[in-house]
């Protein structure tokens, strides 16, 4: 039996580890978790990078 590595791209990967930082210090459910994820990942991405 041989296993296909699955692609995952680096932006699913910010969203998961910021998705699982929620989730430990959180109430949110997950649904909440993962939403607030990616609102906050776009709000990064916003910042112009001379600041960050």
């Amino acid at each position: 039996m041989t296993m296909n590595p699955t692609y995952v791209s680096r932006y699913d990967q910010r969203v998961k580890l910021v998705e699982n930082v929620l989730k430990e210090n959180s109430a949110l459910s997950a649904e909440d978790c993962h939403v607030l994820a990616i609102r906050l990942l776009r709000a990064l991405e916003e910042i112009p990078e001379k600041v960050r």
